[in-house]
């Protein structure tokens, strides 16, 4: 999976997460955004545990550490959908169905991703894990679980919101001769959450967060919008600073984009959680499931 992001940063000793999208301290802004736009129907626990859900919210791109071969290999394709490399007009809406579809137009499933299907997986273990919330609300497990599942999410749905992560052309222009064009240019549309330095307030202020009626299908549209971004997002690339630029002129085209991008992750995120408290409300926790008993409450 080397050859699929060219970008060498590293974020901590033996780690390299190229495919990281928004950077971590990204990832941590936009976690905080979401959980702080939801309304107060979802639990306070949870409003109340936006840091712990934002800390989590790494994790996805700490499973990519060189030195755990297997876990990297199944965690890469998670991050990102290529969706050049499959001719069809409209994905399936499972993982497998996918999986399949691909083998049969002779495309590597894992080559070409999995996100939608991973946010989509990870909308329905929260919604389990709220359900068992409904169940035993004072259960501190459950709770820690809830956590830990959204921040997953949090992550899976914000790489989703960022269109270099849709696309074959992921890190520069594919030439016919092999060529790439803006090389380096996935690095910069990343960092552009931190280098703005924007704020959870301002990000979560005046959201309109509510469910979605059917997920995946949501899920996908979400993702055809940011696909349809990727042009633009060559256009403005000479003007995108790196994350660590010093020097770079203000351009606004450049800085209204990544608000877009940035309040759109914040949305999309926020209304997964919704829709995962939500659903929760319809599932049955199994009476042979006895926490009560295995957890001594």
């Amino acid at each position: 999976m080397i050859k699929r992001f060219a970008i060498a940063v590293l974020l901590l000793a033996g780690v390299c997460s190229p495919a990281r999208g928004w950077l971590l301290e990204g990832h941590h802004i936009l976690t905080l955004s979401a959980v702080a736009a939801l309304p107060d129907e979802v639990p306070a626990f949870f409003r109340q545990g936006a840091k712990t859900v934002a800390h989590l919210s790494i994790d996805p791109d700490m499973g990519k550490n060189r030195g755990t071969p297997q876990v990297r290999g199944a965690e890469y394709p998670e991050h990102f959908l290529d969706r050049e490399m499959l001719d069809v007009e409209a994905l399936p809406e499972s993982r497998y169905a996918f999986v399949k579809l691909c083998y049969e137009h002779g495309v590597s499933p894992e080559k070409m991703g999995f996100v939608p299907y991973a946010v989509n997986e990870w909308t329905e273990r929260l919604a389990v894990a709220f359900a068992e919330f409904r169940k035993w609300p004072d259960n501190p497990h459950i709770q820690s679980k809830c956590l830990i599942y959204a921040g997953f999410l949090a992550h899976y749905a914000e790489d989703m919101c960022q269109p270099l992560h849709l696309t074959i052309h992921y890190d520069g222009r594919v030439q016919e001769g092999g060529e790439k064009l803006q090389r380096g240019i996935h690095l910069k549309v990343d960092g552009l959450v931190q280098f703005l330095k924007m704020e959870p307030g301002d990000l979560s202020r005046d959201q309109d967060v509510t469910p979605f009626e059917n997920t995946m299908s949501e899920i996908m549209r979400e993702f055809e919008e940011g696909f349809a971004l990727v042009d633009r997002v060559y256009e403005m690339g000479p003007n995108i600073p790196r994350y660590d630029e010093e020097n770079w002129v203000p351009n606004a085209e450049v800085v209204a984009f990544a608000k877009d991008r940035a309040r759109a992750a914040t949305r999309f995120t926020a209304r997964l959680y919704l829709t995962a408290w939500r659903l929760s409300e319809r599932l049955e926790i199994a009476d042979y499931v006895k926490r009560e008993v295995w957890d001594g409450e």
